[in-house]
């Protein structure tokens, strides 16, 4: 009764979830506008043609792209040593600025939009995915060093010194020894990462206000006085799969990390 009170469960959990995204799927293949060429109701590769056709929604992907990519490599490449200084090290005020970091990332990315803007606006960042990149890495690092700092103490400090007597630098030491025992770490703040930066809006929509565009903010662009929901599920679609993909590269890692925190 019990496995059948969980599988129900399960099941339930399942079509909550899926339910959504199979509607949204499936109206990605439907023509929801009149045209001539394409009945209305119909099944369709259209909506996918006009999104590669569509040269803002085709440069959203490719933005959304670049600034994910380099949001994650700039936030594990600092968090990484950080973490390591605040397992490894002990100075005065190191809780104190630890505590600090995870006080800024609990903050409203809305209230800080304006001077981000205004000191992006100064170093000619604005529109451009870098910037979008270097602004979600300013939220995102304070996570990436939280997650990757209980993962560097569960470490043995001996695991260090044998390192260092075997003849390792510091730097030698992170890149060949310590970043394979961490695997699961990186890539849980890995995963955290993207996930903001990929869903993120207020940051995006405020440094980007003529090129430079993601993927959300493209999605909000669709909707107006008259809105091609077929064009719209398409773009979703689209947008699900770098994420899918993220999931699937570093499932192993996520699930042995969260098992680790346990």
């Amino acid at each position: 009764m019990t496995r059948l009170l969980k599988v129900a469960g399960f099941l339930a959990l399942a079509l909550f979830i899926l339910l959504p995204l199979s509607q949204a799927v499936t109206l990605s293949f439907v023509s929801t506008v009149t045209r001539e060429d394409v009945p209305l109701g119909s099944f369709t590769w259209l909506n996918y043609a006009n999104v590669f056709r569509t040269e803002r929604l085709a440069a959203s992907l490719i933005n959304s792209t670049i600034y994910v990519t380099l949001n994650v490599a700039l936030c594990i490449a600092v968090a990484l040593p950080a973490a390591y200084a605040f397992s490894r090290f002990r100075f005065r005020g190191a809780h104190a600025v630890f505590f600090a970091l995870l006080a800024f990332r609990v903050t409203p990315t809305v209230v800080l939009s304006l001077p981000v803007f205004l000191v992006f606006a100064r170093v000619d960042l604005l529109n451009t995915p870098v910037g979008v990149a270097l602004a979600h890495a300013v939220f995102n690092v304070p996570i990436a060093i939280w997650i990757l700092e209980s993962f560097i103490s569960a470490v043995p400090r001996a695991y260090d010194e044998t390192a260092f007597m075997d003849g390792h630098s510091t730097g030698s030491f992170i890149l060949r020894r310590l970043v394979p025992a961490i695997a699961p770490g990186i890539g849980t703040a890995a995963f955290f990462c993207f996930m903001f930066s990929w869903v993120e809006v207020v940051l995006a929509r405020t440094l980007t206000i003529t090129d430079g565009k993601p993927i959300t903010t493209a999605i909000q662009s669709l909707f107006g006085f008259s809105t091609d929901i077929g064009l719209v599920m398409a773009m979703t679609t689209l947008s699900l799969i770098p994420g899918l993909a993220m999931i699937w590269l570093v499932r192993n890692h996520i699930s042995r990390g969260f098992t680790i925190r346990v």
